[in-house]
């Protein structure tokens, strides 16, 4: 078995990695929309804002059997921690496949000078396990929410939107920030620094102007449509929400971030702008039947605003850290 670094992925490759995060999907998490191919390419060839990518491939006869995905910030001043993904096909499995690309990933973290790691694994999954195993520690519970649209009730979606807070007005955008509300955005996505995030070393975001159009290009040159509503007063952005419709949904969109900046809180803005993308993807994305989030499980605050709504418990995520000098050392890739 070799472990083989890919450096600009060919098509060929894309496919044999798809074919290992499908069959991995379809093992661990049946009840999700499967992946599209479109999807896994952008991933392996479009880096984060500020990151870059390194990727390797476990292959045996030929055959690609396991994946590994690091993405590395660019700077490690700012906190942010390298990201570790490693998948291994469901019939290959307990064969040291998992240890290897992992060991690999994170030479290559210690090579480029990162200190900290992290990784995302479903509870109930063989990601759990196989994380502990190799030096993770769990630092933050996520709970993975399922909005129904069909059952958000018509009456009270309507009676949440004449209720907004006087003095707010409520504004809508599809892609990128208008230009004259650019710098009240920025200031607002800072807001969120202070949501709750366990142990996780986390990176302190500079947001502006130019920051909010690269993020949104990212979603754009993806092929998905990234939808904004917010609450504002006079010239500051004081709440927002943001879903993101996946190219060639069939029915599932994302939830992205919300937001509501502490002088504003207490005045029900966070619910009134979900509401209102509530309503204005009922209109303009008929096809979108259900909404995906999820929520730090001590955000007691955005976890109640989500129920008002709808929302149900759909599976738990446990984010993961370690020390990168604890992780197990490999041999370089090859036999």
């Amino acid at each position: 078995m070799d472990i083989i670094a890919v450096g600009s992925p060919t098509a060929a490759q894309i496919r044999a990695w798809h074919s290992v995060v499908a069959a991995a999907q379809e093992c661990d998490h049946p009840d999700e929309p499967p992946q599209a191919l479109e999807h896994t390419a952008d991933r392996l060839t479009r880096p984060p804002l500020n990151s870059r990518l390194l990727l390797w491939s476990a292959m045996d006869a030929g055959a690609t059997v396991g994946v590994s995905y690091l993405r590395l910030p660019m700077e490690h001043s700012g906190g942010r921690p390298a990201e570790i993904d490693v998948l291994v096909h469901p019939d290959h499995r307990r064969r040291g496949i998992g240890a290897r690309l992992l060991s690999v990933a994170a030479d290559a973290v210690r090579a480029h000078g990162g200190h900290t790691v992290v990784a995302q694994a479903t509870a109930g999954t063989p990601a759990v396990p196989f994380l502990e195993a190799q030096g993770f520690r769990c630092v933050l519970v996520l709970a993975g929410l399922l909005l129904d649209l069909e059952d958000v009730d018509a009456d009270w979606l309507a009676a949440t939107l004449a209720a907004g807070p006087a003095g707010y007005q409520l504004v809508r955008w599809k892609g990128t920030v208008p230009e004259e509300l650019a710098g009240a955005l920025a200031k607002a996505k800072v807001a969120m620094e202070d949501l709750p995030a366990g142990e996780m070393a986390t990176e302190r975001i500079r947001w502006d102007a130019g920051r909010l159009r690269e993020m949104a290009e990212t979603v754009a040159k993806r092929g998905d449509d990234l939808y904004t509503v917010a609450a504002v007063r006079g010239s500051t952005v004081a709440g927002f929400t943001e879903v993101v419709v996946p190219a060639g949904a069939v029915k599932r969109a994302a939830q992205y971030d919300t937001a509501v900046v502490p002088a504003h809180r207490g005045r029900r803005l966070g619910i009134w702008v979900k509401a209102a993308m509530l309503d204005w993807l009922r209109a303009e994305r008929p096809e979108i039947r259900e909404i995906e989030t999820d929520n730090a499980d001590d955000n007691v605050h955005m976890l109640s605003v989500n129920e008002e709504l709808g929302f149900r418990p759909l599976r738990e995520y446990r984010d993961y850290q370690a020390d990168a000098a604890d992780l197990p050392r490999g041999s370089g890739t090859g036999r």
